[in-house]
């Protein structure tokens, strides 16, 4: 059975194929901000998952014909930090106002997870949800700072760090799942794979 992961991000496909996955990566073309728009009473958890079933769902209706028989797998990622939801970025001024309000605090990272089991060109079933993992970040020298948003890294991920990356040395602790923050939870994906009828195991690379 064909994986598809709805996600241009290379951090996410890592995860898959760390744990024996080798998907097709087809990115949706999505008006995030437009979406999330439509929903300013949502919570942090419906939103991160509306975007990533929207994804999941614009990727499997143009993947239909020509893969009918497949997973779509979709996820977002966004930062709660202080009562705000932020994603990515971008500039480095704005992550470097991130990381003011970030350093030696803690945060919540939100990952709306979906999958969709296409049979027969159509989804067949689905399943979503989201996973919250707490971040506890440290304090970096504004030395230390300087020289990560010189690297580009943060600017291009949900809450301006990783913790797979450089990020790594300016985050203290997590409670929670680790993958989860890295963009997609592997405990959460396994439990909505089986909602659709499909068995992790059975993705596995031989």
């Amino acid at each position: 059975m064909l994986v598809v992961l709805a996600s241009a991000s290379p951090a996410r496909l890592a995860v898959l194929r760390a744990a024996g996955i080798d998907p097709v990566v087809e990115v949706a073309d999505l008006d995030e901000d437009g979406l999330l728009a439509g929903m300013p009473d949502a919570t942090a958890g419906e939103k991160v998952t509306a975007l990533a079933s929207a994804k999941a769902t614009a990727v499997a209706e143009r993947i239909g014909a020509t893969h009918p028989d497949a997973v779509v797998i979709g996820c977002d990622s966004m930062l709660l930090i202080d009562g705000t939801l932020v994603g990515k970025p971008h500039t480095a001024e704005v992550a470097r106002a991130r990381w003011a309000e970030m350093a030696g605090g803690k945060g919540d990272l939100y990952t709306g997870h979906a999958v969709l089991r296409l049979v027969d060109g159509v989804v067949a079933a689905a399943a979503a949800e989201h996973a919250v993992t707490a971040v506890r970040f440290a304090e970096p020298t504004p030395a230390e700072l300087d020289a990560y948003l010189g690297t580009g890294e943060p600017l291009a991920v949900a809450g301006s760090f990783t913790i797979d990356g450089l990020g790594g040395w300016f985050v203290e602790g997590l409670d929670g799942d680790p993958s989860n923050v890295i963009g997609l939870s592997l405990p959460l994906t396994r439990r909505l794979l089986a909602q659709v009828g499909v068995r992790v195991t059975d993705l596995w690379r031989a």
